[in-house]
């Protein structure tokens, strides 16, 4: 009697299903960053437009290139992002702004400034507009691999704790602002910059690796199979052949 391999089978099942959800998972991903990519060239071509005007639409908010005025921006409190820009470590300073008619407190990132540099724009309470460009970014959820904070010196954009840190009775909003024009012209160490809108998008080899293995590994199993079920039983006789008493 030929033996079916009832072990090997509940092994191989379960790790195709892996591998085929995880080729999917990819494809999913390939989609989602295809919108990005799209997104983001669609909101580059798009013309710079006032916060306040587009910030109730609610949607299609990343990347695009607005104006808007912070109330005391210019010496407003700061807490400071680790960061490396062109291959220089530094920081990148990070206030809040509460642009004319948006309710809600929008982080905004007033640029780099390398770790050589030890001074800092000056903090004083004023409410004297400032108007700046920018990029909106939606804030990404931190990793869980991001260092802690200590209130000061941050890892990731943290919307609710550096709210908190700046002095806000509520968290920021989801979205930040990247200013793309100084907010302290005299302090040329101060750099502003947008992060590049560039992506990777390697989910479709990523798919095809998690599906290839699956297709291998059911390749390997039907062969095993083939093997196992044409090998005779221990303790019987192949066809054709008598016992030697």
């Amino acid at each position: 009697m030929k033996r079916f391999p009832l072990g090997l089978t509940l092994l191989v099942i379960p790790a195709v299903a892996v591998l085929i959800g995880l080729g999917g998972w990819q494809l999913e991903r390939l989609a989602w960053k295809n919108g990005l990519i799209a997104e983001s060239a669609s909101a580059a071509n798009q013309p710079r437009v006032a916060l306040a005007q587009i910030y109730g639409e609610g949607a299609g908010l990343e990347f695009r290139r607005i104006t808007t005025a912070c109330a005391g921006l210019a010496s407003a409190r700061f807490v400071e992002m680790r960061s490396i820009v062109d291959g220089d470590g530094g920081v990148r300073l990070y206030s809040l702004c509460r642009a004319p008619g948006i309710t809600v407190p929008l982080l905004v990132d007033r640029g780099f400034v390398a770790d050589d540099v030890t001074q800092r724009p000056a903090v004083a309470a004023a409410d004297t507009p400032l108007v700046i460009e920018g990029e909106l970014r939606e804030i990404p959820a931190a990793s869980w691999l991001t260092p802690a904070s200590d209130g000061k010196t941050f890892y990731a954009p943290e919307p609710a704790a550096m709210a908190e840190a700046l002095g806000s009775s509520g968290p920021a909003a989801p979205v930040m602002i990247f200013a793309t024009t100084s907010t302290n012209p005299g302090f040329a160490a101060l750099r502003p910059s947008a992060p590049p809108a560039s992506f990777s998008n390697n989910h479709l080899g990523y798919a095809m690796t998690w599906l290839g293995l699956a297709l291998a590994l059911v390749g390997v199993y039907v062969a095993m199979l083939g093997r196992s079920l044409s090998k005779p039983r221990s303790g019987t006789t192949a066809p054709g052949k008598k016992d030697i008493p």
